[in-house]
């Protein structure tokens, strides 16, 4: 099943993506629900963020280039992480698919953009074993993890370098199905491809994550974990600039780059 929420007569709506069509639903698909009966064209609506989670969780560090690469730009040793730790963040960063990314007009820059897989949590979930993790992922969306390193080097916390708004794209569309550890996922910088690598190099795996974290806390329905990115996430977004992060089976998450 693919899915998707968009904007409906200014309000938020859920739907099942068939064809060219979304058939609109009463609920969201993870939880109990009934068809509307009215559909919309796709073509024709705004994308949200596919949900607005409680808790929103990101892997960061769980990729061997990505390591390499970052500890070559920061000038600093930075090692494998000997266990799978979570970072938090904040879903006023979230925009959909189609929304602009607004560098802030005091940011000195780069901004880079981080192109990811992301699990959509279904079910309400404790103490899972990596056996049966993905028993509580619903489906598998998009994300772009945009960070402005200046902000990043400066401030005690990834307040601002992570969580400005609209630093956060996710979608266009939740798909089930597929398998998390297998996934290509490319990211181009106006058309051109800057990144590509395959969700099979992480460092830990989905179902570990999922273990590890629900021995502390209860994942719900609706939480989001995004899983990292590999290699160097160049170039430098600039003003103008369309970033897209591409995979086969969900799709396109495009967004044009704007300076506050």
């Amino acid at each position: 099943m693919k899915w998707c929420r968009i904007e409906v007569d200014g309000a938020p709506a859920f739907g099942i993506v068939e064809g060219t069509d979304v058939a609109l639903l009463d609920a969201p698909p993870y939880e109990p629900h009934r068809r509307t009966g009215k559909k919309v064209a796709l073509k024709s609506v705004k994308l949200l963020p596919p949900v607005m989670p409680y808790n929103f969780y990101a892997a960061g560090i769980n990729f061997r280039d990505h390591i390499a690469w970052a500890s070559e730009r920061l000038g600093t040793p930075l090692k494998v992480p000997a266990q799978a730790d979570i970072g938090y963040r904040s879903p006023n960063a979230l925009v959909g698919s189609g929304a602009e990314i607004v560098i802030p007009k005091d940011s000195p820059g780069p901004v880079h953009f981080e192109g990811e897989l992301v699990a959509v949590v279904g079910k309400k979930a404790r103490n899972l074993t990596e056996a049966n993790a993905l028993s509580c992922i619903a489906g598998y969306t998009l994300g772009n993890d945009l960070s402005e390193r200046s902000f990043q080097k400066s401030d005690r916390t990834l307040w601002r370098a992570k969580n400005t708004d609209t630093f956060k794209p996710m979608g266009p569309v939740v798909v089930d199905g597929i398998d998390p550890l297998k996934q290509q996922i490319t990211v181009r910088v106006n058309g051109k491809e800057a990144s590509s690598y395959n969700t099979s190099g992480a460092i830990f795996s989905l179902p570990h994550y999922i273990a590890r974290m629900s021995a502390y806390v209860t994942l719900w329905p609706g939480d989001v974990i995004w899983l990292g990115c590999d290699g160097a996430t160049l170039p430098a977004l600039e003003p103008g600039d369309l970033v897209e992060v591409v995979n086969d089976a969900i799709g396109v998450l495009a967004n044009r780059v704007v300076r506050a």
